[in-house]
């Protein structure tokens, strides 16, 4: 059995550019397709996020509309609800990698408010990439990697391949022209090379140890990929 560690943000709010806040959170179905696939499986999750608070689920993907329909919606809360891990997370101090085999960050736009600038969750994922574990990142969970720096500045992910939520599909949910900055934009910057692929389908890519998938519908196959690495 694996012990996998889901790194996840405490951001129930994310800052726009013109200094009003969007709710937020992690999005559900990023959570628990990857939770269910792993538990499943037999694997253990635990759950870290900055200060130990519960994390903030996106109502927003909890909509019918947004999940795939009624049914979809109530599994969806269910889930959340009766996943222990979900409601007893540990503070990212705490944290030993030692004690984990995989490292997994889902998205939703609360990783661009907190774990993007939060030195200790970069730090652990520096130590993740160097510790040789599988590292699975989902649609605005790249934002984590931007965090993720090297004692003289330069990102511990550049020259990276990855799949990330996309400038395009941040325009097409509308929120493109008030967000502060855009992800594809910064990790591009950072020197980290996003493969784009169609709006909205699954795209998922793969570069060494790291899993990274575009957007809410890559989930299940970023989790079956780590799936496959864990044995």
């Amino acid at each position: 059995m694996a012990r996998i560690l889901f790194l996840m943000t405490g951001a129930d709010r994310w800052t726009l550019n013109d200094g009003t806040t969007h709710p937020t959170g992690y999005w559900a179905e990023e959570a628990v397709v990857p939770y269910e696939a792993f538990t499943a499986a037999g694997h253990q999750v635990v759950v870290a996020t900055p200060g130990g608070v519960v994390p903030p689920v996106d109502e927003g993907s909890l909509a019918p509309s947004a999940a795939g329909g009624e049914e979809t919606a109530a599994h969806l809360r269910e889930a959340i609800a009766t996943a222990a891990a979900l409601q007893a997370p540990v503070t990212l101090e705490s944290v030993s990698l030692d004690d984990v085999d995989a490292v997994y960050v889902p998205g939703g736009h609360g990783p661009m408010e907190d774990l993007a600038v939060d030195p200790v969750s970069g730090e652990l994922l520096v130590r993740a990439l160097r510790s040789g574990k599988p590292l699975g990142v989902v649609c605005h969970g790249p934002a984590a990697l931007l965090a993720a720096t090297e004692p003289d500045g330069s990102n511990a992910f550049a020259g990276y391949r990855v799949a990330a939520f996309t400038n395009q599909e941040e325009t097409l949910g509308g929120l493109a022209a008030k967000a502060p900055w855009l992800l594809q934009d910064r990790l591009t910057a950072a020197g980290v090379e996003v493969q784009v692929g169609a709006p909205f389908a699954s795209h998922v890519v793969t570069d060494r140890t790291l899993v990274t998938g575009q957007n809410p519908a890559s989930s299940a196959a970023v989790a079956t990929e780590m799936l496959a690495r864990l044995g």
